[in-house]
C-alpha cells in the first residue's frame, strides 16, 4: 500500500490515505507512459505546414534550352528544385494522419503515470476544497500553504466552476477532472493534488 498525506487548505496535515498499487496497474510502465506522451503531443500539433512541390509551381514544363551545344550545363524545366523559384525537393504536405492510441492503453498509461508520481512522493490529497466564490487570491494562498506554488496539477472529482475560475490564471497550474486525466498532464507539473473525493473516485476505478 502507498500512503499519501492529507492536508487541509491551511497547510496542516490531517491524516493519510492508503492506495493499493494494484488499482493503478501494479507497476510503473515507463515505455507506455512515453508512448502516451508522444501520442498526446503529436495530436496536439496543428500540422498545417504545406510547401510546393515541382508539380505545384506555376511555369512551363518545356526544356529551357537544348541538351548540347550551348556551352551551359544541361537543364530541364524551370520548376526543378535546383532553380530559384522552383518546387521543394521534400515538400511538407500536411496535415498528416497520426496513429490512434487505443483507449485501454491511454487508461493504463495514465494509471501508470499516477502510480509513478505517488511512488516519487509527488502526490498530496486535499481534505476538503471550500471555494464558494471565484477568488484567485484564496486559491493561490492555498497552494502556497501546501508548498506547491511552483506549479501543480489539481484534480477534482467533478467540475467546479468557482475552483476553475479561481485557479485558471495561476501560472503553471492545471485544473482537471480526475476522470479526464492523461499521462502527459500527470507528468507535466512538479506536484499533483487530488481532492479527497477525487482520490476516492480514482480508487473506485472510474475514468474515461
Amino acid at each position: 500500500m502507498i500512503s499519501i498525506p492529507v492536508y487541509k487548505m491551511d497547510g496542516k496535515q490531517s491524516g493519510t490515505v492508503e492506495v493499493d498499487p494494484e488499482l493503478l496497474g501494479g507497476r510503473v510502465r515507463a515505455k507506455l507512459i512515453k508512448q502516451a506522451i508522444v501520442a498526446w503531443l503529436d495530436h496536439a500539433r496543428q500540422d498545417s505546414a504545406r510547401t510546393k512541390r515541382r508539380s505545384d509551381v506555376v511555369g512551363s514544363t518545356k526544356k529551357l534550352y537544348r541538351q548540347k551545344g550551348t556551352g551551359n550545363a544541361r537543364a530541364g524545366m524551370r520548376r526543378t528544385p535546383t532553380r530559384r523559384g522552383g518546387g521543394r525537393t521534400f515538400a511538407k504536405r500536411g496535415p498528416r494522419s497520426f496513429k490512434e492510441f487505443p483507449k485501454k492503453m491511454r487508461r493504463l498509461a495514465c494509471s501508470s503515470a499516477i502510480l509513478a508520481r505517488m511512488q516519487a512522493e509527488d502526490v498530496i490529497v486535499l481534505d476538503e476544497l471550500v471555494c464558494n466564490e471565484p477568488k484567485t487570491k484564496v486559491f493561490a494562498g492555498m497552494l502556497s500553504a501546501l508548498g506547491v506554488d511552483r506549479g501543480c496539477l489539481f484534480a477534482m472529482h467533478e467540475q467546479n466552476e468557482n475552483a476553475h475560475r479561481s485557479g485558471r490564471n495561476i501560472p503553471n497550474t492545471d485544473i482537471r477532472i480526475v476522470g479526464h486525466l492523461t499521462a502527459y498532464e500527470v507528468m507535466r507539473r512538479p506536484k499533483v493534488i487530488f481532492t479527497r473525493a477525487a482520490i476516492e473516485k480514482l480508487k473506485g476505478g472510474e475514468s474515461e
